[in-house]
């Protein structure tokens, strides 16, 4: 049952990397701008993080959408949702109103911080999925099922 819990969940939150990539690959300065908005990162590091943040995303989608190298991709993918948490976190805090940038977007918005909550939920749920799939790689329908398959070691040979 979990195997298929977790092709569940590898499709969803791949789905996500992939649907949240397609909106902002077309547009790489307005991921850079939202990037920007966050006032986290020092200026050097705006422009390259913003350029190949969707790459990323859509590398890491794919992968968990076909399953392959599904532990690894995971990891990444939970790594990424640990640091928008604290992205969205430190703008709440910090009074920031913005519009996250998730899924294009990004940059100044006044009723951003109604919206921060539901986005920390979301991100929480998907950072909860993906560390699922860190501890259970191997689900229904994967290519690392198929590539990667153990065969037993018979006795005596």
């Amino acid at each position: 049952m979990k195997e298929w819990v977790g092709l569940v969940l590898r499709v969803v939150v791949g789905g996500v990397w992939i649907f949240a990539a397609a909106l902002k690959l077309p547009d790489p300065a307005q991921s850079v701008a939202a990037v920007r908005a966050y006032q986290l990162l020092p200026a050097s590091l705006v422009t390259p993080v913003g350029q190949l943040l969707p790459v990323i995303e859509i590398v890491v989608g794919v992968m968990l959408v076909i399953g392959l190298l599904t532990r690894g991709a995971a990891v990444i993918s939970s790594i990424l949702f640990v640091a928008f948490i604290i992205g969205i976190a430190s703008v709440w805090a910090r009074g920031i109103n913005i519009d996250c940038g998730c899924f294009g977007g990004g940059g100044a918005d006044p009723d951003a911080a109604s919206q921060y909550p539901w986005e920390i939920a979301r991100d929480v749920a998907l950072l909860g999925a993906s560390l699922f799939l860190v501890w259970l790689p191997s689900t229904r329908l994967s290519l690392d099922s198929a590539l990667f398959r153990r065969t037993p070691v018979s006795e005596g040979s």
